[in-house]
């Protein structure tokens, strides 16, 4: 005679599942933290200060690993053991309050002396190859730019748009007509010479503000600068739907772009 084994299985009860589930999202959160705090965030480019290197609407995966660790979303960062190599591309902290962070490139190290020159940038008396920088001034030989001519003489600070802390400060960094960077600071420009507020207007980086260096673009997307500065989420909203509907807005070419 055939016998059926009834087996009844008990249900999980709700307190099980509640905290099964909270677990679960524990771990997502934990994970979440390590990733975007240690690890990568993904980033966009709002301005021109970096073309042709960096165009409006890249976005970028951005690698912390080695230089920075913080809680996301708060203002606790703890600096870690990379320093960032001359020309390499960076991601920092912005030196204004109140501003997103900035990406420029690296030109002076600590103990670096820099001066431009007729537009050409010299580190330790050595014109450095610059082959990514775009100017809009042609000819490099303006005597009434910064971009060409730097540092600007003591009696001319006051006549380029420095910011005021940096006006003050700038004549203690200034040897023999060169800009000497101090220990734990760096000097930076964007590759857009002429376009870019960089370390020329407001001074050095502190190595403690450095929060990471690009690894590649995953997007691109053709739109108005202002779409791409913050809190314009119904803009940004209204640019990828419209690079979903019109595709050719997307710069394909510049996908997985390294630098």
């Amino acid at each position: 005679m055939n016998t059926e084994e009834h087996v009844i299985k008990e249900s999980p009860r709700m307190g099980d599942r509640v905290w099964r589930e909270a677990l679960s999202w524990f771990w997502v959160l934990i994970a979440f933290v390590l990733i975007e705090g240690t690890l990568g965030q993904a980033r966009v480019i709002p301005s021109a200060s970096m073309e042709n290197t960096l165009l409006i609407g890249d976005h970028l995966i951005v690698s912390r690993f080695g230089y920075d660790a913080g809680l996301p979303f708060t203002s606790w960062h703890v600096p870690l053991w990379r320093n960032p190599r001359r020309q390499q591309v960076v991601i920092f902290r912005a030196p204004l309050p109140g501003s997103p962070d900035f990406v420029k490139r690296v030109i002076g190290q600590p103990g670096d002396k820099i001066a431009i020159k007729k537009g050409m940038v010299y580190v330790n008396d050595q014109p450095l190859d610059e082959p990514y920088v775009v100017r809009e001034v042609t000819g490099g030989n303006s005597a009434n730019s910064i971009a060409d001519n730097y540092p600007p003489a003591p009696s001319e600070l006051w006549r380029f748009g420095l910011q005021s802390d940096w006006a003050v400060q700038i004549g203690n960094f200034i040897h023999d007509g060169e800009i000497v960077v101090p220990p734990g600071r760096y000097f930076v420009m964007g590759d857009n010479r002429d376009n870019s507020y960089d370390s020329r207007f407001w001074g050095f980086v502190p190595r403690s503000s450095i929060v990471g260096t690009p690894l590649f673009v995953y997007m691109s997307i053709d739109a108005p600068e202002e779409v791409w500065e913050p809190g314009h989420i119904g803009e940004r909203f209204a640019a990828y739907l419209n690079a979903v509907l019109h595709p050719h807005e997307v710069r394909w070419r510049r996908l997985f772009s390294t630098f």
